[in-house]
């Protein structure tokens, strides 16, 4: 890596850089191989239609245990603590899952937040309300498909300050991406910002897809039937700007992930932006 292409190291080991990972010929192997036997046509329309289903069955086998809590958040996203303690704060976690970085936000003391916190799968949702820490005097959690209008049946069109969209994209069939930077958009005030981070191309977990996974380039299903894409900043950069956002920041991060006592230490790559409605006027 040349030290040009890299823009900061994070306060986590997270290294932020400007450049897609070049592969090794063995990845480009593992890449080659997984389009010898795609999913057919047939199974990836069932995949879409049943996404719901596949989620509500995740999160009813792994409950509240799988996804670690997101304390990284606010080291990472200065817009969620540059603001006077006076301001009221309208929040948004679009695709909030059990809740994994809406409680740590709670927990860390943003008493003048007010939390919206919605999600694909009801049981998820579920999950959300019964934490002992979810309060009805200062948030709201209900269901909504970002892939469609019914967000705004539960808040009001520019209402929202700040907006997460953390690890939901990928799962979402690329045909409808447009139809979520459009909703999110729809939700932010002007001048309000949109948080972002997903799985960036090449990370270690699309290289290990095996063949029968591949939905299309990019895009996989995994054992469960949940799905996951893997995104370049390019992509990013031209969704977002295309549903009228301006681009903050937009790039890929490096990080490890390390257990020594299991004896892991995997390479990801992880796409993180910020995009900010543009101010009236």
């Amino acid at each position: 890596m040349e030290t040009d292409d890299i823009d900061r190291v994070g306060d986590n080991g997270d290294v932020f850089v400007h450049r897609l990972k070049e592969l090794t010929d063995e990845e480009k192997q593992r890449l080659e191989a997984q389009n010898s036997r795609l999913i057919p046509e047939a199974k990836a329309a069932k995949l879409e239609k049943d996404a719901k289903r596949h989620w509500d069955i995740f999160y009813k086998r792994n409950e509240t245990k799988f996804f670690k809590d997101r304390h990284w958040t606010t080291r990472e996203f200065q817009e969620l603590i540059n603001f006077d303690v006076d301001d009221k704060i309208t929040f948004l976690e679009l695709g909030c899952g059990v809740g994994n970085m809406v409680f740590p936000l709670v927990e860390e003391g943003f008493t003048n937040f007010y939390f919206y916190a919605c999600d694909f799968s009801p049981r998820a949702v579920e999950f959300v309300k019964s934490n002992k820490l979810y309060d009805e005097s200062k948030m709201k959690a209900f269901c909504a498909d970002l892939t469609s209008d019914d967000l705004f049946e539960n808040i009001q069109e520019e209402s929202v300050d700040i907006a997460s969209l953390i690890f939901v994209l990928s799962a979402i069939h690329p045909d409808s991406w447009g139809q979520v930077a459009k909703v999110a958009f729809r939700a932010l005030r002007p001048g309000g910002v949109l948080l972002f981070r997903d799985y960036g191309r090449y990370d270690m977990a699309q290289l290990r897809f095996k063949p029968g996974h591949k939905i299309a380039d990019n895009f996989y299903m995994r054992q469960d039937g949940t799905r996951s894409y893997y995104f370049t900043e390019e992509e990013l950069q031209k969704l977002f700007s295309e549903a009228g956002f301006e681009i903050l920041m937009n790039t890929y991060v490096q990080r490890r992930t390390v257990n020594f006592k299991e004896g892991i230490d995997v390479p990801r790559i992880f796409v993180q932006g910020k995009y900010r409605k543009p101010a009236k006027g």
